[in-house]
């Protein structure tokens, strides 16, 4: 009797631990396949640039630089195309998501946001904008000086939410991002003539690179202490880049790596500026940190083959070779499948490139999520 108490006793306390083993399973898959930041301390993230980050604020916007239409869009959240130039998320969506702020980041322009979703973020991005005051004039978009200016309209609104002394705490906790720079050279020194006038290629990337680093700096008056800076892109390898300036640009659609160049030449700049930017101002609990998109962008690209994408050199919306914004609408053949695609049109990342995008940079994010 005592020996059937026993078995009974063992084999209760077996099946408990079986429960216990598949809910711990459960639990740590569940951890897995939606990863957050290990430490949520960060607040907000606040979001400047160009179409790389721009949610949507275009919409609101007198531009024809806009992609609030299908097909962009189509996988995004209920297939709505919300102004994002991508078929999903943006790399900035993925890192609120990861650092457990919010699923995804709102345009700041848009007037139906509640104060909570002011709290927890906004992007001020404008597809077609950089960092050359012209650059922005020729789209008719938002400029970076008018990006800061509704920043600290922003400030304004948190201040009669929550306070001055809660709303400059909450902004030193919150992480910045900062992308811009490929359409003032793509578009306004390699395509139009204008600026090729009046600078080299060394000056013009001096001019970019001081303008930049006067916005870091602004930034840092504004009260921000975590920032993340992308660096260009291999913009040679851009479809658009390969198909105005390849003299085979349907035969050989390889990357023009005069374009990249300067990109690398400008990111090593970039660099250099921001470790001293870093230095100077850590006494004060800066962290500044670059975003690698060359790199990232260059491994996808050069993977052809070893990687889940099939098609690097042009885009999944129409022939991918031209179209962008309205010359990627309803009536455009879209590829199959997106995801084995690195461009979605002819200059901007599918959702799986952005994707990448973020899971590269994901230890520099849990950093910059801690205290």
């Amino acid at each position: 009797m005592e020996e059937t108490c026993q078995k009974q006793y063992l084999l209760q306390h077996l099946l408990y631990f079986l429960l216990y083993l598949l809910i711990f399973i459960a639990n740590i898959s569940k951890a897995l396949a939606n990863p957050t930041a290990s430490n949520k301390s960060a607040t907000a993230v606040i979001v400047f640039g160009d179409s790389t980050v721009d949610p949507g604020n275009n919409n609101y916007v007198k531009t024809i630089f806009r992609a609030n239409f299908l097909p962009y869009g189509k996988d995004f959240a209920n297939h709505v195309p919300t102004g994002r130039f991508s078929n999903g998320q943006l790399t900035t969506d993925f890192i609120a998501s990861y650092m457990g702020i919010k699923q995804s980041v709102p345009p700041y322009l848009d007037p139906t946001l509640s104060t909570e979703e002011l709290m927890t973020g906004v992007s001020f991005a404008s597809a077609g904008s950089g960092f050359d005051p012209l650059t922005p004039k020729i789209s008719n978009v938002v400029d970076i000086p008018k990006q800061m200016e509704y920043f600290k309209e922003y400030k304004k609104r948190l201040e009669s939410a929550i306070g001055k002394q809660k709303t400059e705490n909450h902004i030193n906790k919150a992480l910045f991002i900062v992308s811009a720079g490929t359409n003032d050279f793509v578009v306004n020194y390699f395509t139009l003539p204008m600026r090729r006038k009046t600078y080299s290629i060394p000056a013009y990337q001096h001019f970019i690179l001081e303008t930049a680093i006067q916005f870091v700096q602004d930034l840092f008056d504004q009260g921000a202490r975590r920032i993340l800076f992308v660096a260009l892109p291999p913009m040679g390898c851009l479809p658009v880049v390969i198909t105005l300036f390849s003299g085979h640009a349907i035969s050989e659609r390889g990357c023009i790596d005069y374009y990249s160049s300067v990109g690398r030449e400008f990111n090593i700049l970039l660099q250099n500026e921001l470790n001293l930017m870093q230095t100077r101002l850590a006494s004060h609990g800066v962290k500044i940190f670059t975003i690698d998109a060359y790199g990232v962008m260059t491994d996808m690209i050069q993977g052809q083959g070893r990687s889940a994408f099939d098609e690097v050199n042009s885009g999944c919306c129409g022939t991918g070779y031209m179209e962008a914004g309205l010359l990627c609408n309803r009536k455009s053949f879209l590829c199959p499948d997106a995801s084995k695609y690195v461009f979605w049109d002819s200059i901007h990342p599918t959702e799986q490139a952005y994707y990448n995008v973020f899971k590269s940079i994901r230890p520099i994010i849990d950093i910059l999520s801690r205290d």
